[in-house]
């Protein structure tokens, strides 16, 4: 988090100072903006900060090894090769020479600094002067690097709502820690989203964990900017018709989901972009809901394809989309949504991203047959008026679950969960004799998303952490750890 953090979260908004016709959403997760505050307060450290922080000539072999295996983790081609010591130090270690005290501490620098975003790189006279320097970097110049980072991350909230004081930006969010709340439901809802799931041996069937992951995500919001939040992004667009009265029952006004949901919940085979440019109203018993379904094409051109283009051509072609949908709908007024992950794309582009949002932002601007609005804007002047009647289960990642449910890793994973939660309904009278809010906070964050994800792909570091917010809940109730928390998750 403090990485993307330094990288991509504040920038993001204040780009737009200089495009006054752009009206944009974001969403920010409660548990992102926690930990924003944590780093911010000094309350919290990560490996990767405490082997920053810690001076190059004291390091220990071991920490020298992770160093050398994790100093590296962002894009090569658009990060690394541009930054001509960080790049040597890359092909030092690909020829498995040995580095020297000087090379770990510019490895250290050159880490942190490339993580930070360009524009700051270049605007902070500080950082701009180190990236000039390029080598033989001092401890204190780290400590600068280090500290800017800090500052970077305490702009972030505060940018946010200015821009929302401003009405320039809209910000919605997400459940709590991240769930999937179809999931948390009752996991045999994936069943709904695809037949062929195959399901953890035992059921996890807690709606009133779905509720809670809802309830504290609006709250926390009020806190921060004074108002609840009208819309909210489900984790990983995760919906089923079995989660609506509880978003209803939170006061959200508004939700997103992909465009396969729709076509799903409307028994479509094919896709029709009549059906997909509007908002629909979703009708219950204790409410309504707005719902709108992004595009799913242009999204994921610029989340997964521009960034290997030509940034002019990219955005000819994208504008070029946008016409003819104008086209194609003449004088019609339509909702066109693109919905993308905030901070994952960007690494991958030229300047992460700047040339392309710039040159973007001019064209939108420019432009007579489009206008750039927040989802409330839009629904504020042209209400929903179709309705559907049951809303298809499943994700933006082919309207099912199975990243997050279905092979034998992600399973046990449930599995393990479940058997922490039933613990904890039979302590819940306890808390007298326990910390029971510790206890809760361990189990919504073991419900993240992220754990499953990964699993029975990339899961080292996101097993040992799911396990051990699962050991950390059992120390906290009084109980033994389970063995089987002790060693990586096997099937």
């Amino acid at each position: 988090m403090r990485l993307h953090g330094v990288k991509d979260y504040l920038d993001m908004v204040q780009i737009l100072e200089g495009y006054p016709l752009i009206h944009q959403t974001f969403n920010l997760v409660p548990s992102l903006i926690e930990q924003i505050e944590d780093y911010t307060n000094r309350t919290v450290k990560d490996k990767f900060l405490e082997l920053s922080y810690k001076p190059a000539a004291d390091l220990t072999a071991q920490e020298k090894s992770f160093i050398l295996e994790r100093f590296f983790m962002i894009d090569k081609l658009r990060v690394i090769s541009t930054h001509p010591r960080y790049y040597e130090l890359y092909l030092k270690r690909g020829r498995k020479l040995e580095f020297s005290t000087q090379d770990y501490l510019d490895l250290q620098v050159w880490f942190n600094l490339a993580w930070i975003d360009p524009y700051f790189r270049k605007n902070l006279a500080d950082l701009n002067n180190l990236v000039m320097k390029a080598r033989f970097f001092s401890e204190q110049d780290k400590q600068i690097v280090l500290d800017k980072q800090t500052v970077i991350l305490e702009d972030i909230i505060p940018v946010y709502k200015k821009f929302v004081s401003l009405g320039q930006i809209e910000v919605t969010t997400s459940p709590y820690y991240h769930p999937i709340l179809p999931l948390l439901y009752n996991t045999k809802i994936a069943l709904e989203a695809d037949t062929k799931t195959t399901l953890p041996r035992a059921d996890f069937i807690y709606p009133q964990d779905a509720q809670a992951q809802i309830d504290e995500a609006t709250k926390f919001y009020a806190q921060r900017f004074g108002c609840l939040p009208q819309g909210m992004w489900p984790s990983e667009e995760s919906v089923s018709e079995h989660i609506l009265p509880l978003l209803i029952q939170s006061g959200i006004n508004w939700i997103v989901a992909d465009e396969a949901i729709l076509f799903k919940s409307l028994k479509k085979k094919k896709r029709e972009t009549e059906l997909l440019y509007q908002p629909y109203i979703l009708k219950r018993k204790n409410g309504n809901l707005n719902i709108i379904f992004r595009d799913r094409n242009l999204s994921d051109l610029i989340g997964f394809v521009y960034h290997s283009w030509d940034t002019k051509a990219c955005v000819d072609d994208f504008m070029k989309h946008l016409e003819n949908i104008a086209n194609n709908f003449k004088e019609r007024d339509i909702l066109v949504t693109v919905a993308m992950d905030g901070e994952n794309a960007w690494e991958y582009y030229m300047n992460d991203g700047h040339y392309f949002l710039e040159s973007l932002y001019q064209k939108l601007s420019a432009a007579t047959f489009v206008k750039v609005v927040t989802i409330s804007e839009y629904l504020k002047k042209f209400p929903a008026k179709l309705e559907i009647k049951r809303l298809g289960a499943g994700s933006w990642i082919y309207a099912n679950f199975f990243k997050w449910i279905g092979n034998p890793y992600k399973n046990k994973a449930w599995e393990y969960l479940t058997k922490a939660r039933e613990e904890l309904e039979k302590i819940k009278g306890e808390g007298a004799k326990i910390n029971l809010g510790l206890a809760w906070k361990q189990i919504y964050i073991a419900e993240g998303s992220d754990w499953f994800w990964w699993y029975g792909e990339n899961q080292l570091d996101f097993d040992r952490l799911f396990r051990m917010h699962l050991s950390n809940f059992y120390t906290i109730i009084g109980k033994d750890i389970p063995d089987y928390l002790k060693k990586p998750l096997e099937t």
